[in-house]
């Protein structure tokens, strides 16, 4: 356990640690690095701070919409996980799981189930950039999977605004409007003046990156509507596609 001293004192902590969850292809120990690395953190922090003298009066923890699995619906918080669970709806579980002991305590717990989140570095994005960037870019597979997403200034003014509100629980960390992976490749390459005329097989995305992940990250459908924090007066800054890449790359 962390020293209760270290972790006490603080208004709000807020929890993002985890291996990434597209860094590398997913074999079964690199799964179990991306499980352990949420849950024993998570626990570890939380056990910390239940037991500080003054833990802080709000806990944000880190999710993501995999909670919800493969769903061309719209979902919003009131909607259970994925059944049957895959291997991120099950971590998303535990995840947020693991933060029970903190809501016990008496503690505000809030779980970020957050999107895809646009930003220049890191993170999924920054991946799909190059091609782009080289005219290259196109729709993935077919182009009808369902993608929520975030700016990362939306992600960061929502985080600061859950914190100065009175939410606790999931709440969604997605724009109000999802796209189509058509709609976003279209997107994207109006932002970067880009052609996107070249489809991206999917077999070869499965090749790439394993089916598994490649399934997990790019082929699952996810239409998550933001409906917990637009209850408590969020304002989006970015809740168009077009205006949000926009926005990121220049």
């Amino acid at each position: 356990m962390l020293d209760p001293k270290s972790v006490g004192g603080f208004d709000a902590v807020v929890n993002l640690a985890g291996a990434g969850i597209g860094d590398k292809r997913w074999s079964e120990s690199r799964k179990k690095l991306i499980y352990d690395s949420r849950i024993d953190s998570t626990d570890l922090l939380v056990r910390s701070l239940v037991a500080a003298d003054d833990p802080p009066g709000v806990l944000i923890s880190e999710s993501a919409i995999g909670f919800y699995g493969d769903r061309d619906v719209p979902v919003t918080e009131g909607d259970g996980a994925a059944d049957p669970p895959d291997f991120l709806s099950r971590l998303c579980e535990d995840w947020e799981a693991a933060t029970a002991p903190a809501t016990a305590a008496g503690m505000r717990t809030v779980c970020i189930r957050t999107g895809l989140v646009l930003a220049r570095e890191g993170g999924a994005m920054a991946k799909l950039l190059l091609p782009f960037r080289l005219g290259i870019g196109g729709r993935l597979g077919a182009g009808e999977t369902s993608w929520s997403w975030i700016s990362i200034d939306d992600h960061i003014r929502a985080i600061r605004h859950v914190i100065d509100h009175p939410v606790s629980g999931a709440v969604n960390l997605t724009a109000p409007t999802p796209v189509t992976n058509s709609e976003f490749t279209k997107a994207l390459g109006a932002a970067l003046r880009r052609p996107t005329l070249l489809p991206v097989p999917k077999l070869a995305l499965e090749l790439l990156l394993g089916k598994e992940l490649a399934e997990a990250l790019l082929f699952t459908s996810a239409r998550v509507l933001p409906a917990k924090l637009e209850e408590a007066g969020f304002e989006f800054k970015h809740p168009e596609i077009a205006s949000a890449l926009r926005d990121v790359l220049e």
